[in-house]
């Protein structure tokens, strides 16, 4: 499509009745200067008063703004390291010891928007710009899918030609596939396909819904009004409250699962993880549903942007494993994704603070798994990644550290979404059933691809898991051990895609 054509498109994307429904008194719902506020009335909070603040969290309630806003104050390290045993012990409770991976699958980089930090940006002439065709769009899921993975999230520039209409197919092209497995043992699929993805309109979201998305992952990039409009100079992206509530109107459009984030590194991160609050609050008020995950991405270097490396907010990573116990305080109940940007050594130590999905086996150019030996230059990719080792390796890492793998889907099939996992969440429930399908997910893993030594530790790892599960009154009061036992040994022998 000629560019002229694209230009055209862009200007037709922005649908302001869209925004001004969901504004309150004409206002969004991000304050800058109330942030700052916050920040600077609990600059100094009293020791007793943050360990209140974690008994809160640990009774898996959301936090209020002022509460956040102490815990980013804290400066005792005592204190920062009972805030890192909270964190821990609120994700076992609400997510047991899983971690949820997934691959992501980028159709195109053809873009209409100027983000100055992305190589995607439309003025940068080092990008080698390419959409996939469907073919090739089921080509690299049969690569993905080889790899293990059950869930994927696809990524798309916002461009005419990769619209919703693009987006709802490749989504069925992905669920069309099916690879028998690596060790010939059952047959592997992408059960779960979530996308990350540009703002739209309520009518090109309910697209999305008919053919069967999972959650749809929009991130605010940052929440400073100011430095945003700076940072996207043109494009329908330069339109701060459009993105701000693409996600409101996904809820409108039928679509229940969502997810925020922030690209920390572009300010100040104590302000993005306000912002972060305050849209999870937002969308509690208006729908009664939060983020099903929270991001939380560090900017790293991409081609063609100077601000991918000079940024003067660029975050340590003593400051991101903070940022990511905070999060988890705040908004207890939440998923929080940590991705392969970061280095595996980071990477292993952040879980352990309360994350609870991450990616492996990653490839973000475009045709990056079927053609990875060609994909290797920095200048086709939209940033660097940290984590390049396989899945097979990360898995085993989790599994030697007590983490056990999961690729379970088995929430979003039965109807838990929405407002029922989020009851299910804070309640602690959801987590019991997530402990199970890990199980049976991590099984089926090892069975179909897990080498010889992943298999060894992992099934090691099941017995104990089975264990626990056989002695915890949960499972024992609903009759779900003999069922688990049952759909353990089908799976062992053979059959797949069994889940409570």
């Amino acid at each position: 499509m000629a560019s002229v054509n694209a230009r055209e498109w862009a200007k037709n994307v922005i649908k302001q009745e869209e925004i001004d429904k969901y504004l309150i008194n004409g206002k969004d719902f991000i304050d800058e200067d109330l942030i700052w506020d916050k920040l600077s009335k609990n600059s100094e909070p009293d020791k007793e008063y943050i360990r209140g603040i974690i008994k809160k969290s640990l009774s898996i309630t959301r936090l209020d703004p002022d509460e956040t806003a102490a815990l980013l104050n804290v400066r005792d390290e005592e204190l920062w390291e009972e805030m890192y045993e909270a964190g821990a012990e609120i994700k076992r409770k609400v997510y047991d010891n899983r971690i949820v991976f997934f691959a992501p699958l980028y159709c195109s980089n053809l873009c209409v928007n100027s983000c100055t930090y992305c190589g995607f940006r439309k003025e940068n002439p080092h990008e080698k710009r390419r959409i996939l065709t469907m073919d090739e769009i089921k080509q690299e899921t049969e690569h993905v899918i080889d790899a293990g993975h059950k869930r994927m999230i696809v990524v798309y520039g916002e461009h005419p030609q990769s619209d919703a209409d693009y987006m709802a197919e490749s989504i069925k092209a992905i669920y069309s596939v099916q690879k028998k497995a690596k060790n010939g043992n059952g047959t592997g699929s992408i059960r779960r396909v979530n996308i990350n993805a540009a703002p739209m309109s309520t009518a090109d979201l309910k697209k999305l819904w008919e053919v069967g998305i999972g959650t749809y992952q929009v991130f605010q990039e940052t929440y400073n009004r100011d430095l945003y409009k700076k940072l996207h100079p043109a494009g329908p992206k330069s339109d701060f409250r459009w993105r701000l509530y693409a996600l409101h109107r996904a809820m409108d459009a039928g679509i229940d699962d969502l997810a925020i984030g922030a690209l920390f590194g572009l300010y100040d991160w104590r302000f993005e993880v306000m912002g972060l609050l305050y849209h999870a609050i937002d969308l509690e008020t208006q729908f009664g549903i939060g983020p099903h995950t929270i991001s939380f991405p560090r900017m790293t270097q991409a081609s063609g942007s100077e601000l991918s490396t000079n940024s003067e907010y660029i975050v340590s990573d003593e400051d991101f494993k903070k940022l990511v116990t905070v999060l988890r305080l705040s908004v207890p109940y939440t998923g929080l994704i940590i991705t392969a940007r970061e280095k595996s050594e980071i990477k292993k130590e952040v879980i352990q603070v309360g994350c609870t999905q991450t990616d492996a086996s990653t490839r973000i150019g475009i045709g990056g798994y079927s053609e990875a030996a060609k994909l290797q230059d920095e200048e086709k990719q939209q940033f660097m990644l940290g984590e390049t080792r396989s899945l097979d390796e990360v898995i085993r890492e989790m599994a030697e550290i007590g983490k056990i793998s999961s690729f379970c889907t088995a929430g979003y099939r039965c109807g838990r979404t929405g407002d029922k996992i989020m009851g299910l969440l804070q309640e602690c429930v959801e987590g019991k059933f997530c402990k199970l399908n890990a199980i049976l997910t991590f099984k089926e893993y090892l069975d179909d691809y897990g080498s010889d030594e992943t298999k060894a530790i992992g099934e090691e790892l099941i017995k104990k898991e089975m264990e626990e599960v056989r002695n915890m009154e949960f499972y024992q009061k609903h009759n779900l051990i003999g069922k688990l036992e049952e759909y353990y040994e089908r799976i062992s022998n053979g059959e797949r895609d069994l889940y409570l």
